[in-house]
């Protein structure tokens, strides 16, 4: 059953943590929203990145977003429990576009990301 409005919004502003964290390079509100066993899956300048969370952070706190970093939000969907969002990222690191998809749970009442997936625009891979 899609869940109300407020709840929308509710899962916005713990997305907007992820948002935060790539803009200011500090993976310490990330990690707000990330739970400690969250999973990373996606393709690096076409390198698979696969595991842990953690390697998120390391970008994160490694790589600057850049001046000229662009982000917005989706909330797709919002399922009582369960929620998905979009995040489009351009000029990460001066370089690279992303579109990211981050599946949240409901857990003890608050909106957490289990698992971060995402794509690397073709056209701003670094061969």
């Amino acid at each position: 059953m899609r869940d109300k409005l407020k709840e929308y919004a509710a899962v916005e502003e713990a997305a907007m943590k992820f948002v935060k964290s790539v803009a200011e390079g500090d993976s310490t509100y990330a990690k707000e929203l990330f739970t400690p066993d969250a999973v990373l899956f996606g393709l690096l300048d076409g390198v698979l990145e696969h595991g842990s969370i953690n390697q998120f952070y390391h970008n994160v706190d490694t790589v600057g977003a850049g001046d000229n970093f662009k982000a917005r939000v989706d909330v797709l969907a919002v399922e009582e429990t369960v929620a998905v969002v979009r995040v489009l990222e351009e000029g990460w690191g001066g370089r690279i576009d992303f579109t990211d998809f981050l599946l949240l749970l409901k857990l003890d009442g608050e909106w957490k990301c289990v698992a971060k997936a995402y794509n690397q625009n073709s056209d701003t891979i670094k061969k």
